[in-house]
């Protein structure tokens, strides 16, 4: 059985082209890939926290990324939850 923090083989060896999919799947997925030459992300901000296709994330997510004009700069603050 699977669980969290199994692993599973790469197949980049045999297929390079794979490791592209394979960094997808660990970016959106949280899938972690034995012996993957270059694991990192590929579609989220290296500092982005969490795999956002998992059931477990949170639908508004941890942080809210703005672009504030005045200031000519991207700003991130973390999201308050009211409950």
């Amino acid at each position: 059985s699977a669980d969290e923090v199994t692993r599973i083989s790469s197949v980049v060896s045999l297929f390079p082209s794979a490791g592209w999919w394979e960094r997808e799947v660990w970016d959106m997925f949280g899938v972690s890939f034995i012996n993957h030459p270059d694991l990192r992300r590929i579609l989220t901000d290296y500092g982005f926290e969490g795999h956002p296709l998992r059931k477990d994330f949170p639908l508004s997510g941890y942080v809210e990324v703005r672009y504030d004009d005045p200031e000519k700069r991207v700003v991130s603050e973390p999201i308050e939850m009211t409950q």
